[in-house]
């Protein structure tokens, strides 16, 4: 998130001390009005729009795994990191799933994957709490992988110790 003007540079907003808001731009650090109406601008990786229409047209508009389709709780996640893809690949339906918030936060952060055919892979890092929010005693599956998607499956498999 970046803050609009302070200084002849933008400020990247840096955290919160007490109930002050402090933004830092370069070396220096200014105090914000915590009550105030600042203009910021948000950085969007270009074509992140596309990815996520093509992969809500792609699955259904649906999470595989839940079946949720409200809009706001589904997240188009990648496969392989947008920062590891070619171009091609960032914006390929192959490299992503369409997951709700949940399922999204946990596979992003490799506490679980998917077998080729679409089992869940969890952590053990995985707490028993954390599997019943998830569904894990239910044997949840994703449905409708491709070969293509294994590919970049095996890939987040290995970078995450599955």
């Amino acid at each position: 998130m970046w803050l609009r003007p302070i200084g002849p540079r933008m400020a990247s907003l840096s955290g919160e001390k007490g109930k002050e808001f402090f933004v830092r731009a370069g070396n220096t650090t200014r105090s914000l009005d915590p009550a105030g109406t600042y203009e910021y601008l948000a950085a969007q990786r270009v074509g992140q729009d596309l990815f996520r229409d093509a992969l809500l047209d792609y699955w259904g508009r649906l999470c595989p795994i839940t079946g949720i389709t409200e809009p706001g709780l589904l997240r188009a996640s990648h496969i392989v990191p947008w920062a590891e893809c070619t171009d091609e690949k960032r914006l390929d339906v192959h490299n992503g799933l369409l997951l709700s918030a949940l399922w999204d936060a946990a596979f992003d952060r490799g506490l679980v994957s998917f077998a080729d055919d679409g089992t869940v892979l969890a952590s053990d890092k995985l707490g028993s709490k954390e599997r019943e929010a998830l569904g894990l005693g239910s044997g949840p599956k994703l449905a409708g992988l491709r070969e293509q998607h294994c590919a970049n499956l095996a890939q987040h498999r290995i970078r995450n110790g599955f």
